[in-house]
């Protein structure tokens, strides 16, 4: 991987000023994006979900914890495996130093996975962490928020595209077109009324994950080849003192 160029302090100034200009354009219309996501319409949710969560049963509205929001993270746990998947727990290390300042503004945050509850605290427990996270295997929040994936369930459709179409399109890896994928939904509480305000995919998960943030402010970058993104990552657990990871 080439180096930046090298310069002098004057000229990495010009080329810094140039950039800014650039940045602070990005920002401006990331701020009208995000007024934009506000102001998306909402669907009232009819079904009862019932989730079975570390104190016993939960509906969607015991999520909420008594708060006006909720945000899901959708997250990759198969009932048959033994341990959640590593490149959602990725984007959970950089989310729950967050997670306590959503009370704030009125906002829960709780995962949720399709694996049985005892799986989900054992890992859980293994990973150090403390945010409410569901179970959701006895109901179909994740087929009806189409990250589980089943062409003989509901709509077979993810990221608002058909499955077929984005497997043909070299979107989504064929060993993916059945089981679990990730995601993150917002919902809105109104008295007893719950409202399904926003859900993102693939890369729209991408701008939770902090990792990334930082990675993106050096001169390597996030040091992946197109295609092979994720690849190096690993559980927090299992990173050695001073190693290096990859295939770069």
């Amino acid at each position: 991987m080439s180096h930046p160029e090298i310069v002098t302090r004057d000229e990495w100034l010009a080329a810094r000023h140039e950039l800014l200009a650039a940045e602070k354009e990005f920002t401006r219309q990331r701020d009208a994006l995000s007024a934009a996501r506000r102001r998306m319409p909402m669907v009232k949710i009819r079904e009862d979900y019932v989730f079975e969560g570390q104190n016993g049963p939960a509906s969607l509205g015991d999520l909420f914890d008594g708060r006006r929001q909720l945000i899901v993270y959708h997250f990759m746990f198969d009932p048959s495996w033994s341990e959640g998947c590593k490149h959602c727990s990725c984007v959970m290390d950089g989310i729950v130093g967050s997670i306590v300042h959503l009370a704030a503004r009125e906002t829960a945050f709780a995962a949720v996975s399709r694996a049985p509850l005892a799986k989900i605290e054992v890992f859980k427990r293994r990973m150090g962490w403390s945010f409410p996270w569901f179970s959701s295997f006895n109901n179909d929040f994740n087929y009806d928020f189409h990250v589980t994936l089943d062409p003989d369930k509901g709509d077979y459709t993810y990221n608002y595209a058909a499955v077929s179409a984005l497997i043909s399109a070299g979107k989504l890896r064929t060993g993916l077109a059945k089981g679990e994928l990730q995601g993150l939904s917002a919902f809105l509480r109104d008295g007893d009324s719950i409202f399904h305000t926003y859900s993102t995919y693939q890369r729209g998960v991408d701008l939770f994950i902090n990792m990334y943030n930082l990675l993106d402010v050096t001169p390597l970058g996030r040091q992946e080849e197109d295609g092979r993104k994720f690849v190096w990552v690993r559980y927090h657990d299992q990173y050695a003192a001073n190693a290096t990871y990859g295939d770069h």
